[in-house]
């Protein structure tokens, strides 16, 4: 089973859903708002005149926010409709982003530019068979001295959800509705792996990279978990036996 074709074969599906969702607003985002959260704004800093990559882009709101505050962004994404919609909004909105169709392994392997930055963020890994080989891509990528920025959903979360903590060598295969609110019922195959916390910082650590920050955070900024409670704006978080669960961590590397 080739896993690109029914990874990307979903998420052309759920891209048409999720233009049209309150989860992603994208009228309030054309308006002005920034699709950002603190947790990146914060750790990625001043982005002006920077040349910074975005892998697993979707279909572009944090890349156009970004280049709203001035970098100068390219986003990449599997999707082929999740790049058609990003193209068309940076159109619209008079941006200057440019946005690839590929598989982000694959984009690194062949991409030959080097950027300041490289992000990705929220929900990103489970898609990648091989983080080595995603880790080689991103040093590729990066000038000397740049740095990488990962922000992602915590592996606790999917260990209590049932799924393996620790890496395997066979991936999950299983049929799922997409998270937003305006979900239609139907079911798409989705192809996943997971990846521990040493597994994701020991792919960056071998390929080259310096680790310079590394964060828990326990809360989420997106309810699209089950028994998730909303605690403040944009802060939703889980008990396990009244105790907080870790939600999302955070890290970032450098080139040295």
């Amino acid at each position: 089973m080739n896993y690109l074709d029914v990874n990307k074969a979903t998420w052309d599906k759920r891209t048409l859903l999720h233009v049209k969702s309150q989860f992603y607003d994208v009228d309030s985002f054309i308006h002005g708002q920034s699709s950002l959260n603190d947790i990146e704004i914060n750790q990625l800093g001043d982005v002006e005149g920077k040349d910074l990559l975005h892998l697993q882009c979707h279909f572009g709101l944090d890349s156009l926010s970004l280049a709203r505050l001035g970098a100068n962004v390219t986003g990449v994404d599997l999707s082929s409709t999740a790049i058609h919609e990003a193209t068309t909004l940076n159109e619209q909105l008079g941006l200057n982003a440019t946005f690839v169709c590929d598989d982000v392994c694959h984009f690194g392997d062949t991409n030959t530019q080097q950027f300041d930055v490289v992000y990705t963020s929220y929900g990103v890994l489970c898609w990648l068979p091989d983080l080595t080989h995603w880790a080689r891509g991103i040093v590729n990528a990066l000038k000397c001295g740049g740095e990488f920025h990962l922000v992602e959903f915590h592996t606790f979360n999917d260990l209590l959800s049932g799924y393996s903590y620790f890496p395997k060598s066979e991936p999950d295969i299983e049929e799922e509705t997409t998270y937003t609110e305006n979900c239609d019922g139907q079911v798409s195959k989705v192809i996943t792996w997971p990846h521990s916390l040493s597994s994701v910082i020991s792919a960056l650590i071998n390929s080259g990279l310096i680790i310079e920050l590394f964060e828990e955070h326990a809360y989420s900024p997106y309810d699209c978990f089950d028994g998730l409670k909303l605690v403040a704006e944009k802060r939703y978080q889980m008990q396990h036996k009244g105790q907080q669960v870790p939600l999302i961590y955070a890290i970032k590397a450098r080139k040295p």
